[in-house]
């Protein structure tokens, strides 16, 4: 039995309050279903992404190939950057010239690492939210609910038991439903910061190692 089915039979603010959980449940798993499938993606993609990056020729070749590996564009926007800069700086003729483009690598892969970080946390604020308000939300239901209840109760004559247990167990319902709504929210929030926080080292560690390659010293670096 849907446990929001009873409170439609209730006035408008029972109504409409039954409508937001029901509205913030269906978003939330939408979220958590949708961030699942793009986290486990983004993780294979991301590893492999690297690890081709790293047996690359060089940094064009890798550009070129890690599309094929990178298909939620968390890898590939920080090596396409630095390809970008690195035809764009040219070769440094003096040292204060190295420090500019060393500062501009660091600039784009900031900006690319940004980005792909907001990708991966796009949908944990709506779950986030979701799991803080819905409980307050069905408890909002079962107040009204059960002041409605108590007028609807004062105006009649001589109630039993029976009377009074449907109404007033009709509004408890919806501090269950915002809980019902709240929980999964929250789990969901929680499981995908995990994998989230897994993916996010791997990048800046990637960006960290992009970085030196890209200003270091070493011979064969494309400068």
């Amino acid at each position: 039995m849907n446990p929001l089915a009873g409170a439609f039979q209730g006035d408008a603010v029972h109504q409409a309050v039954s409508v937001l959980l029901l509205a913030m449940s269906v978003a939330s798993w939408s979220v958590i279903l949708w961030k699942l499938w793009l986290l486990r993606g983004a993780m294979a993609g991301t590893q492999r992404s690297i690890a081709a990056f790293w047996q690359a020729a060089g940094v064009d070749e890798a550009a070129a190939l890690l599309p094929a590996f990178d298909r939620h564009h968390l890898v590939s926007p920080m090596v396409q950057a630095c390809q970008a800069q690195a035809k764009a700086a040219g070769g440094p003729a003096h040292l204060g010239a190295q420090g500019q483009v060393d500062a501009g690598f660091t600039r784009v892969i900031r900006g690319a690492l940004s980005q792909s970080i907001r990708t991966l946390q796009s949908g944990q604020v709506l779950l986030a939210s979701v799991g803080a308000i819905a409980p307050f939300v069905g408890l909002l239901g079962t107040v009204w609910g059960i002041y409605h209840a108590l007028g609807t109760i004062s105006s009649a004559g001589q109630l039993s038991i029976a009377q009074v247990a449907g109404p007033v167990g009709e509004a408890l319902i919806m501090t269950a439903a915002g809980l019902a709504v709240a929980i999964p929210a929250v789990l969901g929030y929680n499981v995908l910061g995990r994998l989230i926080g897994r993916i996010e080292a791997d990048l800046e560690g990637f960006a960290h190692d992009l970085l030196a390659l890209m200003t270091g010293p070493a011979p064969g670096a494309p400068r």
